[in-house]
């Protein structure tokens, strides 16, 4: 028994139902590149003891980010897939290793530090108020690609350990 050929408008309605099950998100190529930095920013980095039960990668504020480092598909140094959520209070990043901030309003910046000033957290952003107030690492996005700087006496004072590779490689170190 044939069938009778689908209709267009039976065809667009096929594709919108499916629209709800299948999600594809395009990432932009720069926000790969930041997720493979950050990836790679984890391993030069050393948190004090004692070491987490399982490590959480935190993204406030840069869905686009978010989305990268989900697709990139990270694993920690045990071959287990790391946790990364989105999160929306200052609270949540308490049991964070890593948040990635990316907030442009002053006032979230000031609760923001305030509530993360203590925490071994390495913060890392691609605002430049966030870098000078709260963040480790700083992404500069430039014409040839992607640069970094870091908040060493920050990293210090939040008992975080940079290998001296990871320094080394940044454009500005303060």
């Amino acid at each position: 028994m044939e069938t009778a050929p689908m209709t267009w408008a039976q065809f667009c309605f096929l594709i919108s139902c499916l629209g709800g099950c299948f999600q594809v998100i395009a990432v932009e190529p720069d926000m790969l590149l930041k997720a493979r930095f950050v990836a790679r920013f984890v391993q030069l980095t050393e948190w004090p003891p004692p070491p987490p039960t399982r490590f959480r990668y935190c993204v406030a504020g840069n869905t686009p980010l978010l989305q990268a480092l989900q697709q990139t598909k990270l694993h920690s140094s045990q071959g287990e897939p790391l946790q990364i959520e989105a999160i929306e209070q200052p609270a949540q990043a308490l049991t964070c290793q890593l948040l990635i901030l990316s907030l442009d309003q002053h006032a979230e910046l000031i609760r923001w530090q305030q509530q993360l000033a203590a925490t071994p957290l390495l913060v890392i952003t691609d605002n430049s108020e966030a870098f000078h107030s709260l963040a480790v690492i700083g992404l500069i996005t430039e014409p040839d690609g992607i640069s970094f700087r870091i908040n060493h006496s920050l990293a210090q004072q939040r008992g975080l350990k940079l290998s001296s590779q990871l320094l080394k490689l940044a454009r500005e170190v303060i």
